[in-house]
């Protein structure tokens, strides 16, 4: 059964709670207010969720700045960006683990073969769910594989180690676009595709893809113009000339370069969505509400698997117990969680079995430098955690 603009009925009745001024879910949304005059992005969408339920959800300001600005609401849909790492890439190989078709100490190569090679031997799949490989943060690919998307798992190959596999936790996209490629040569079936196979049609989701259609612009909110911070920072990097940057709206594809040159959709970014079907995503990592992986499989989303380390890290997810993690002090340490570029985040409580969701469009209709937004993700959280408190004792 589905409620008033295509969403379920319960969550159209917390959404109902909204329009009570009396609910403490006005103190979240009078925050973001602020931080949307103060420029810090345009628009955002909240929902915050317990027990499997939505309990507080609104949206503010406009997803587009233009002419005629459109305002965000409840159903617009938000380029996700590194979300996509844990919600499909993370939940495709776990399912497969789970499965016993992928080992998480087995070599790269064992499934690459352009990493047999003796410097990349000793990464594990366990290093790129982790960060550990000691790959790079980040390389333009659309520039070191010549344009060509086949090959980019041989031009990350072929970039020099920065640490020894293991030894540290350095933040890798590049780790997690490897892992796309090695679920396409696994299955034969590009990850788009898979992704919906296995996730999205399961699960019913009827907002939730790669590449939208051109038809669904108006309903997604919009991004950057041109690719304006990576070309700042490949210039910054000394890198040789590259002449085919985006320059107009990015509106409706995919902000990331890499991901935009690897189709659309890659193993670290190109997912869009809504804050309800984000939060059914996320639902799959909890173990008494997943449908798509077992109990046993989601305890290990809790689990430091990277102790001693610059960040505590589990499979595909950061833990609140790492040091000035977004989570901020509200959340319990095993919770996990993980931000997108874009502007996103998501957080997940096992304990208390509260799903935090806020996505914002912070590199649309901004000049450089974007706002770093991860204060306000801490607040954001402190506030729905006492919005939860409150409305139980209340």
């Amino acid at each position: 059964m589905v409620g008033k603009g295509g969403l379920p009925p319960l969550f159209c009745a917390a959404l109902a709670g909204l329009f009570n001024m009396s609910t403490p879910a006005n103190d979240i949304s009078s925050f973001l207010d602020e931080r949307i005059a103060a420029g810090d992005f345009p628009s955002a969408v909240y929902l915050v969720a317990e027990k499997g339920s939505a309990i507080f959800a609104d949206a503010r300001g406009n997803a587009v700045v233009s002419a005629q600005p459109i305002a965000a609401t409840l159903e617009t849909i938000y380029d996700l960006a590194s979300l996509t790492k844990p919600l499909v890439t993370g939940l495709l190989c776990n399912r497969r683990i789970e499965a016993g078709e992928l080992t998480l100490d087995s070599s790269v190569a064992h499934y690459l073969a352009e990493f047999d090679r003796t410097d990349k031997q000793e990464i594990t799949v366990r290093h790129l769910l982790t960060h550990t490989s000691g790959l790079p943060a980040w390389q333009p690919l659309y520039v070191l594989a010549g344009g060509q998307r086949d090959r980019a798992p041989g031009a990350i190959a072929s970039l020099k180690l920065e640490y020894k596999p293991g030894t540290r936790v350095v933040y890798s996209d590049l780790s997690f676009i490897l892992l796309g490629f090695l679920l396409e040569r696994m299955t034969g079936t590009r990850l788009a595709q898979l992704a919906r196979q296995e996730i999205f049609e399961p699960l019913k989701l009827q907002h939730t893809f790669f590449n939208p259609e051109q038809a669904m612009q108006t309903g997604i909110a919009a991004c950057e113009i041109g690719n304006a911070y990576e070309r700042e920072m490949w210039s910054n990097t000394g890198g040789s000339e590259y002449r085919d940057w985006r320059k107009d709206l990015i509106w409706g594809e995919v902000h990331d370069g890499n991901a935009h040159f690897l189709g659309g959709a890659a193993g670290h970014a190109g997912l869009f969505s809504t804050a309800q079907e984000t939060f059914v995503l996320a639902q799959q990592f909890l173990a008494g509400e997943s449908k798509l992986l077992k109990p046993e499989t989601c305890q290990l989303f809790r689990q430091n698997m990277t102790s001693g380390l610059e960040e505590a890290r589990s499979l595909g997810w950061q833990l609140a117990a790492t040091k000035d993690s977004t989570a901020g002090t509200d959340l319990p340490g095993d919770s996990f969680g993980h931000t997108g570029f874009t502007g996103t985040s998501c957080w997940i409580d096992p304990q208390h079995e509260r799903v935090f969701i806020l996505l914002t469009n912070r590199t649309h209709a901004r000049a450089l430098p974007f706002a770093n937004i991860n204060s306000v993700r801490r607040r954001f959280h402190s506030l729905a955690v006492a919005a939860l408190e409150n409305g139980a004792s209340s």
